[in-house]
């Protein structure tokens, strides 16, 4: 062999090149390690095996079933169905159970709990928060003011009819508009609103004839909130007394209310949720511990 065909060592790593050349750069022959090529060879042999085994290959309408007929996703589905098949079976127990035995039992009670912990962030948060502590207009539901009852057959009732939706078992109970009807004018609109005010905690406006406002809430207001402004649960009439008004307490947001009051809305969730859904609920939103 001619000198001319000797191997060409690179002077730094002298290591031997391939003879290509770019720009001046030499490209040298560092073959690959030994277990990286075993490694490569392995995961081809794999990869021909999981062909075979496995269902892996498109055809035109579906694909190759492999040897072991074996399906992540018909596995997926078959734990699906029986996670809703035990689901079902608890479910069952649940509807049939009395609020009272779902307490006193602890797996139905688990269930219940994390049923409903899911259910409220679906169906609830976006109106109650995702605390359950409200906002103006929407209930807070931690506190131990509820103007339709507290206890977890009260909040069982409110959530299967509503209130003011449109199920015919909705709770119903509307304020009259005393300022947009005209049933009084804005003085005594504001007589009442500083006469409740002043049994509320309030600071009632300056110069308001009080002793007025009490003749007027006596015969306009206390058929529903009762004279003691404590209210009734019957007809839905809040209690003034409260710490918290639904929709700010102060004197202005009083004579707002009764000037043209704001009637809101809760849907009725028979038709929406099933019935052990619907109890959950009921047990979970009743743990807040504002409930009686």
């Amino acid at each position: 062999m001619s000198d001319n065909h000797k191997p060409e060592l690179d002077q730094i790593s002298g290591v031997e090149t391939t003879g290509h050349e770019w720009d001046g750069l030499k490209e040298l022959n560092n073959p690959l390690p030994r277990w990286w090529l075993y490694t490569f060879y392995a995961c081809i042999v794999w990869a021909i095996c999981y062909w075979v085994v496995y269902p892996s290959w498109p055809m035109v309408s579906s694909y190759a079933t492999g040897v072991l007929g074996d399906s992540q996703r018909a596995n997926a589905l078959a734990a699906y169905d029986a996670g809703i098949a035990e689901r079902a079976g608890i479910g069952d127990q649940l509807v049939a159970a009395s609020f009272e035995d779902i307490r006193t039992t602890p797996n139905l009670l688990e269930f219940a709990s994390a049923n409903g912990r899911a259910a409220f962030g679906d169906n609830c948060a976006p109106c109650h928060g995702s605390g359950a502590i409200g906002s103006p207009g929407y209930p807070n539901l931690q506190d131990d003011n509820w103007i339709w009852g507290g206890t977890v057959d009260d909040i069982h009732t409110t959530l299967l009819y509503g209130i003011r939706s449109d199920h015919d078992e909705a709770r119903f109970g509307d304020m009259p508009a005393f300022g947009t009807d005209e049933l009084l004018t804005r003085e005594e609109i504001s007589q009442v609103a500083s006469y409740v005010a002043s049994k509320t905690g309030l600071e009632p406006e300056e110069g308001v004839d009080l002793a007025a406002g009490e003749t007027l809430y006596v015969d306009n207001c206390a058929a529903c909130h009762g004279e003691d402004l404590k209210g009734m649960i019957e007809v839905g009439a809040p209690n003034l007394t409260s710490a918290t008004y639904l929709y700010g307490k102060s004197v202005d947001a009083i004579k707002a209310q009764i000037y043209s009051p704001r009637n809101g809305v809760m849907p009725a969730w028979e038709a929406r949720l099933d019935p052990a859904t619907i109890k959950s609920l009921a047990v979970y939103v009743h743990s807040f511990g504002g409930g009686q």
